[in-house]
């Protein structure tokens, strides 16, 4: 076995680990009562302490069948799916950038966007506790980040949470009630910190194009009109890692737009 996929298969292990811690922040961190360290993990219907082997990741789901192994009850696919899910990120991270501060680095961002999908889509919140430290990290990264600059990295926390508080202000004039959590703007404000302003055109354009064509179906669906509300930050999130991960086509693309559009 050579030395890269080593590396690739280690990354692949760890991040499906860290996707299990994941699922415990994603299920407590909602409840303010609850801590994300204690008590050890558990079924979360009968509240039954589970084995080691009961807890990993992704193949004690399929070895038991979807099932708690003491009441029998039903197990959430969220669980694999967010280890699973966390396991490919590192694995691409590692294969895009290497063993270096940048994997680290963008490690931590994907786990946090990760995280603040499930919870949105849950709670339809964005906890503070996640998105304000991120954007403080995403800055000091850009110091060590060759890819981001700390000017590039300040100019996207204060354009991205400019743009979409502007947004959310007018929307308010207009329509005299909120469109737009305060979630959102922070959220927005922490990627701009990780991967610069030139990510905000992507992830902006992106997320409002994916979240106006779920929301015109779950209007279809829901029949309630202009009442629909659905989370918006998974659509930041999810534009925010594509971006991450194809950064190099997506301006690729761009600038083969700019060139047929604007021919020298």
């Amino acid at each position: 076995m050579d030395t890269n996929t080593l590396y690739l298969l280690t990354a692949l292990f760890f991040g499906a680990i860290v996707g299990s811690f994941l699922n415990v922040v994603i299920l407590r961190l909602p409840n303010k009562e609850e801590s994300i360290v204690f008590p050890a993990s558990h079924c979360p219907q009968c509240h039954t302490d589970l084995h080691w082997y009961e807890n990993i990741p992704v193949l004690s789901y399929l070895a038991l069948r979807g099932k708690c192994h003491h009441c029998k009850k039903h197990i959430s696919l969220q669980y694999p799916v967010v280890e699973l899910c966390m396991a490919l990120l590192s694995t691409a991270l590692v294969q895009q950038f290497g063993l270096s501060f940048e994997t680290a680095g963008y490690f931590i961002f994907s786990a946090a966007l990760l995280v603040i999908i499930w919870i949105d889509i849950h709670h339809q919140i964005i906890p503070d506790v996640i998105s304000l430290p991120g954007i403080v990290i995403g800055f000091l990264f850009s110091f060590i980040n060759p890819g981001v600059s700390w000017q590039s990295s300040l100019i996207g926390i204060l354009v991205g949470g400019g743009v979409l508080y502007s947004i959310a202000l007018l929307y308010f004039f207009w329509r005299k009630v909120d469109g737009m959590g305060g979630g959102d703007i922070k959220l927005l404000a922490m990627i701009g910190a990780f991967l610069g302003w030139q990510s905000l055109p992507f992830v902006i354009f992106a997320s409002s194009l994916s979240g106006s064509i779920v929301g015109l179906l779950a209007m279809i669906k829901q029949k309630k009109g202009g009442q629909t509300r659905i989370p918006f930050g998974p659509f930041l999130s999810l534009a925010a890692l594509g971006y991450l991960l194809y950064q190099k086509q997506i301006m690729g693309l761009y600038q083969l737009y700019l060139n047929y559009s604007f021919p020298s």
